[in-house]
């Protein structure tokens, strides 16, 4: 029953989680790295460090991330900062109400988000590569951030040491559709404070979250996918198998 209820909860959310690119910003692709252990337990140690303080993971369990080639020693010793046992589930210690009181609402949960996500403008991990990434500094919001992806987000930007601070360009430009009018557009980055890492070091970092985050999503999907090969394989020798009896069976009779 109470796993139940959480699936439901979950699904709940899935409507809000949906949400097509509001502000239509073009999505870049997330590299593939759902087989690379090494990034898949940096992505962990990430979403541990900065992620688990507001938003939980209440599908998962610590002691899954044993697939990703972590012990239960090193689980312990390095990513259990919000709980006490190992086969806990990953819970964030805010609770809904301070969280509604501080962000206007309480922080989603992130064990399906990456496949939330996912729309016509690109797959989950693409939303949320994009997204970590298009962050930049707008002292009209009350978190003082502002995002690319999700226009007006009222999560604040959580992983600015290491990215630094960055404000957006914009350009007026005219209409294409009607000459009287003119639109905002977007015109680039400018960074104003350095971040603890560089640029490409900040993207792989994030790849790596991501890479976790799709990991977290359906931890066995490179199983099934592998599985899904020889079955695949399988079927293919039994249909060639049966066309060839079927061939000799109907030669006999002819």
């Amino acid at each position: 029953m109470k796993l139940l209820k959480k699936m439901l909860a979950v699904l709940a959310l899935l409507p809000v989680l949906a949400l097509a690119n509001e502000a239509g910003f073009p999505l870049d692709h997330a590299p593939d790295r759902s087989r690379d252990l090494s990034a898949l337990q940096n992505g962990a140690r990430t979403f541990v460090n900065y992620c688990l303080n507001c938003h939980s993971a209440s599908m998962m369990r610590y002691n899954r991330m044993r697939d990703i080639g972590l012990t239960e020693d090193q689980i312990r010793d390095n990513l259990l900062f919000t709980s006490d046992k190992v086969g806990d589930l990953m819970k964030s210690n805010m609770s809904a109400a301070d969280a509604k009181k501080w962000f206007g609402a309480a922080p989603p949960d992130l064990s399906v988000i990456a496949r939330a996500k996912a729309s016509g403008d690109g797959s989950g991990p693409d939303w949320l590569y994009t997204y970590l990434r298009t962050y930049y500094k707008d002292e009209s919001r009350a978190t003082g951030w502002n995002n690319m992806v999700f226009p007006n987000v009222g999560m604040p930007h959580v992983l600015w040491e290491l990215q630094g601070v960055r404000t957006a360009k914009f350009v007026e430009e005219k209409d294409p559709h009607d000459a009287s009018k003119s639109v905002h557009k977007f015109a680039g980055f400018e960074q104003i404070k350095a971040g603890k890492l560089n640029a490409l070091e900040y993207d792989n970092t994030i790849a790596d979250l991501v890479a976790f985050l799709d990991w977290m999503a359906e931890p066995v999907k490179n199983k099934r996918q592998q599985l899904g090969v020889w079955v695949l394989l399988f079927m293919s020798l039994l249909v060639l198998l049966a066309w060839r009896l079927n061939a000799s069976f109907w030669k006999e009779v002819k």
